[in-house]
């Protein structure tokens, strides 16, 4: 049975270790998810060095990534090697998203990197990565259930959280890497403008396909995510 020592498990796009954007990323969120290690204040977060930590603290816990399939537990039926063995296959028979790059952009009181132009691919890729892994996830607890209908939900939304334990899957999916926790509007302003530049300056190439997932491990619900095995679609 599931319980608060119990690890969750995710699957996400990180791009690769060695790219700009990953450095980029993570120095933003100020932690390594594949190292596991805390990255301090950047050197482009000017007026908002003091609070930096404060303001990337949401994003830090889970690292950077964009969602395809969210935090879930594993069913009883099914392990750790099941659920690698099933992303290799799904990464075998599954083709790359085509994108026409990333860019700095609000989220309501969010910053993230959204894709630029058209991102029906991308939907498509998360609704194939939902669905597939569907069997691997176990139910929703109630706790975590009512916690989530603490968000206003549509009624489709709702239906989602039921049925995928997720509420923003399919139509309601929208491809985002978030740089920074929920914003009053004087510091969003801001740390857009500084997040831009910064990005322009990091980031030389910004990636055309979503092409790789990750799969993420948090141990406990004290602990951060980190990535455990990352695979390159076909």
């Amino acid at each position: 049975m599931m319980s608060v020592s119990s690890p969750r498990y995710a699957l996400y796009y990180a791009p690769e270790a060695q790219s700009g954007l990953w450095s980029f990323g993570s120095s933003v969120v100020g932690y390594d998810a594949i190292s596991g290690t805390d990255i301090g204040v950047p050197d482009f977060a000017g007026p908002l060095a003091s609070n930096w930590r404060e303001l990337t603290s949401e994003p830090r816990k889970y690292g950077f990534h964009a969602t395809l399939k969210a935090p879930f537990y594993l069913a009883q039926s099914v392990d750790e090697d099941a659920l690698q063995a099933a992303l290799n296959k799904f990464a075998s028979a599954t083709k790359s998203a085509a994108i026409h790059g990333l860019s700095v952009a609000s989220i309501g009181p969010f910053i993230a990197l959204r894709p630029v132009g058209d991102s029906a691919a991308l939907s498509v890729l998360a609704g194939e990565v939902v669905r597939y892994f569907e069997p691997f996830r176990a139910p929703l607890t109630s706790a975590d259930r009512e916690k989530r209908l603490k968000s206003p939900l549509t009624e489709r939304q709702t239906d989602y959280l039921d049925r995928f334990g997720y509420p923003y899957v399919h139509e309601e999916f929208r491809f985002h890497m978030t740089l920074s926790g929920p914003l009053h509007s004087d510091d969003r302003d801001v740390m857009l403008d500084i997040l831009t530049q910064a990005c322009r300056g990091a980031v030389s190439h910004m990636p055309s396909a979503i092409n790789r997932i990750a799969l993420f491990r948090q141990d406990d619900t004290s602990s951060r995510f980190r990535i455990i095995s990352s695979v390159e679609l076909a």
